[in-house]
């Protein structure tokens, strides 16, 4: 079964006008880095005039910016993430993290999305997305750019630009103002008979 699914996605992406270059390399510059994110206060929301109060949240806003990418604050992914519309799937949160981190703990109801290894999650996302009003993807936070590169391969991959969001404090800014996380897998801590 899981065959014939994966062999009917390959042909899909083939065929489709927007699919992925399989053999194309979207993550040039060799090998993952992991960099240690300075702490953030709070990034301006997209289109506010930033200030030079924090000017880690102004790099990262204007790294985000010159990429075509939309930065989105801590305030505003915590609106988003309380937003009536995240629990009818019209918000959605993309957890760009590896595998081993995003089950230690993630916004509860992300998605995840390796952009090292999108092959394994990718069409999952794309279908919760595809129908989303509003998509926030994060990282880690501050200098880890792999929320970048998954907002970028969204977009490619046909995500409306103006419909994702990119929270450049990420994950540690998120918990840093203890804020809910869930562990394990997605939707984990909900009870039976409860989806999202």
């Amino acid at each position: 079964m899981a065959l014939a699914g994966a062999a009917f996605a390959f042909a899909a992406n083939e065929l489709s006008p927007r699919g992925l270059a399989l053999g194309r390399n979207y993550f040039p510059g060799g090998a993952r880095q992991s960099v240690s994110p300075p702490k953030l206060t709070q990034t301006p929301p997209a289109g506010a005039p930033t200030t030079n109060a924090d000017p880690a949240a102004a790099e990262i806003e204007q790294r985000l910016k010159d990429k075509g990418l939309q930065p989105i604050d801590r305030l505003g992914a915590e609106r988003l993430f309380r937003d009536p519309r995240f629990e009818q799937g019209l918000v959605v949160f993309v957890d760009a993290r590896d595998a081993d981190h995003y089950r230690e703990g993630h916004i509860p109801g992300a998605y995840e999305l390796d952009p090292y290894h999108p092959e394994k999650e990718l069409s999952n996302v794309l279908a919760a997305c595809q129908f989303a009003a509003q998509v926030v993807v994060y990282c880690t936070g501050g200098d880890c750019e792999d929320a970048d590169s998954t907002a970028i391969l969204l977009r490619d991959a046909g995500i409306p630009n103006q419909n994702l969001l990119v929270f450049g404090g990420g994950f540690t800014e998120w918990t840093d103002r203890h804020l809910p996380v869930e562990p394990s897998e997605r939707n984990s801590a909900r009870a039976p008979g409860q989806s999202k």
